[in-house]
């Protein structure tokens, strides 16, 4: 997928995520639409529960206390989740509980991220053509 204009590169590899997560989806017709996680990564634990609302809302709080992982600016981490979120239009909320190494409280925050989506974005036997909403539409 190509970004129809230049952009730096950390923007254009968010938006590429972001529209390939929308355009994998297409609809959430017939899906679960809410999903949760808890992932460990030796000692750390987090969670993360996912809705494919299209009321795009992001909480993240990972509790990173170094200025980086590598090179990655540790800021740069809650920035990508909200940008998802805003971007792929879902409500997401991701936590580390508990954890004493940054790369293993970021690494499991996603891990439960990825594990969340795939849930959320689970069909539902039974419910295919079903808009998984009171109102009747999502996306």
């Amino acid at each position: 997928m190509r970004c129809p204009e230049p952009l730096p590169q950390q923007l254009a590899n968010r938006s590429i995520a972001t529209q390939a997560f929308k355009s994998a989806l297409h609809t959430t017709t017939g899906l679960a639409r809410f999903g949760s996680a808890y992932c460990p990564l030796d000692e750390a634990l987090s969670r993360a529960v996912v809705d494919l609302s299209n009321r795009p809302f992001c909480v993240s709080d990972l509790q990173l206390r170094r200025e980086k992982i590598g090179d990655l600016s540790c800021e740069m981490i809650p920035h990508c989740l909200y940008s998802f979120a805003q971007g792929a239009g879902i409500t997401m909320h991701v936590t580390c509980l508990y954890g004493d190494n940054d790369h293993h409280r970021a690494e499991s925050a996603f891990k439960a991220l990825a594990v969340a989506l795939r849930m959320a974005c689970t069909p539902v036997v039974g419910r295919e053509g079903e808009v998984p909403s009171t109102k009747g539409v999502l996306f």
